[in-house]
């Protein structure tokens, strides 16, 4: 696993984050030391995937990056089933066709580049997966998302929804963003890269409330829901289609 040092030097001008080569080659490192229990939480959706996976249905992980939670959904469900990636960065999709290779997936699957911004028709699924993804998407393009997704699911699939979060009270996110880059701190990065890294994500990534995303999935279909991961400013949620 390559070292994430894309943020370790000073850099004069600090451009959007971008899912390109250069962070598919450290992103595995990235995720271990900037999300917090992530390896826990990998298990978690394996857990939750393998009650709600149906037989001859597709598992669909929307923005799989480097295929992480694949390889967690191959070992995991033990359902015959398919299991679909989706990434609009190509460099990512190459290196999670490589990992699954290396992982010797038996279950079969596909990719598909697609920008989830423009929506993606979501077919025959038992379990979608949303890992940090949501929050990339354009806030006038995630109803929409949801809705593909809920129309997508079969009777009593689940869509598994892990955000980064602003607290429902806003007394809280100061301290909590703190909490969270003192974690980033204990896991090897610098001030400065903490800080250039939020600088660069600061037009990419946009957080909702809790409330925010709980309201997006009650309206756009989803009845049953409930968090089942909670961590200072990151929480995830399993929303069933009934």
């Amino acid at each position: 696993m390559s070292e994430d040092k894309i943020f370790a030097d000073d850099k004069e001008k600090i451009n959007d984050f971008e899912f390109g080569e250069e962070t598919a080659q450290v992103f595995d490192d990235m995720l271990d030391r900037s999300v917090p229990l992530y390896r826990e939480l990998q298990r978690m959706i394996g857990e939750i995937a393998n009650e709600f996976a149906q037989s001859d249905t597709n598992i669909v992980d929307l923005g799989c990056s480097t295929g992480i939670t694949l390889l967690t959904l191959n070992k995991m469900v033990e359902k015959n089933v398919k299991l679909i990636g989706v990434d609009y960065s190509q460099a990512m999709l190459d290196k999670c066709k490589k990992n699954l290779i290396k992982g010797h997936v038996k279950k079969e699957y596909e990719f598909l580049c697609r920008d989830l911004n423009n929506g993606l028709v979501i077919k025959n699924a038992s379990v979608v997966v949303l890992n940090l993804t949501l929050q990339f998407i354009r806030p006038l393009q995630r109803d929409l998302l949801i809705q593909h997704i809920y129309n997508g699911l079969v009777d009593n699939g689940c869509l598994i929804l892990v955000e980064k979060v602003l607290g429902n009270d806003s007394v809280f996110n100061r301290t909590f963003i703190q909490f969270y880059y003192d974690m980033k701190q204990r896991n090897g990065y610098s001030e400065l890269e903490i800080a250039q890294k939020r600088e660069a994500l600061e037009n990419v990534l946009i957080p909702y409330r809790m409330s925010e995303n709980d309201q997006m999935l009650h309206r756009n279909g989803f009845r049953y829901m409930d968090i089942f991961y909670k961590w200072y400013n990151f929480y995830g949620v399993i929303a069933m289609k009934m």
